[in-house]
């Protein structure tokens, strides 16, 4: 049976490129996220280009959602072989001007995340000698941000988490990927009034990503910096 990897944050941008570009290398499709309608369009979008695919709509910080999300997806397409833990969100503004509910809900959504779905899959991964999880952080994940003090604050905790990660769950076949992508043309960093034809498209980013898991089981990418050529 083809592998199966399970997408967070997938309807949209950089989650939205990786669920089809896993699709068309051939895996079945597993999206999460929290809009159902949006989760709901993008499966249908997936089977109608021939993909394997289903969806469940939850909010990857909240323990219970994940746990549903992730066995209701295995029951249908079988054990997560790669997880892209890619949900997030970002508030940029002044740091006085940022409320205690826009640091917490991107702690939330960036961070907490990778704790709740990873606990969920990896025990799997280790079971079988096998896995791949990729954290997309960012390179504000390495650099400060102007205006960008819970976002960057955020990405470096990813990075941390990655890393530690990686050294913990390598011996038992399992590998952890962070992926950092300079500015992408995406719903996220639009606010930033970037020229869309210089930075990043999603499907650059997706296509690193594949690369990078399609790698021989013996080598391992533990962290790509994805830059725009010339920003």
């Amino acid at each position: 049976m083809p592998p199966v990897v399970l997408i967070t944050g997938a309807t949209e941008g950089i989650g939205r490129a990786t669920a089809f570009a896993f699709g068309r290398d051939g895996w079945r499709v597993g999206v999460c996220a929290r809009t159902a309608g949006k989760v709901a369009a993008l499966v249908e979008a997936l089977r109608a280009d021939g993909i394997t695919a289903a969806g469940v709509a939850g909010d990857v910080g909240i323990p219970g959602d994940v746990e549903r999300v992730v066995r209701a997806l295995a029951a249908e397409l079988g054990p997560v072989d790669v997880l892209v833990n890619n949900a997030g969100i970002a508030v940029f503004k002044p740091f006085e001007e940022q409320t205690l509910e826009e640091w917490d809900g991107m702690m939330a959504t960036n961070v907490r995340s990778l704790f709740l779905v990873t606990r969920a899959v990896l025990p799997g991964m280790r079971e079988r000698g096998a896995g791949t999880i990729v954290n997309v952080a960012s390179l504000a994940g390495r650099n400060g941000v102007k205006h960008g003090t819970g976002y960057a604050a955020s990405k470096h905790a990813v990075l941390g988490f990655s890393r530690s990660l990686m050294l913990e769950v390598r011996a038992q076949g399992v590998r952890v990927v962070a992926v950092c992508p300079g500015s992408v043309d995406t719903e996220l960093l639009r606010p930033l009034g970037r020229d869309a034809g210089r930075i990043l498209q999603p499907s650059d980013v997706a296509d690193a990503i594949l690369a990078a898991v399609r790698l021989p089981a013996r080598a391992m990418v533990s962290e790509l910096d994805i830059r725009p050529s010339n920003p």
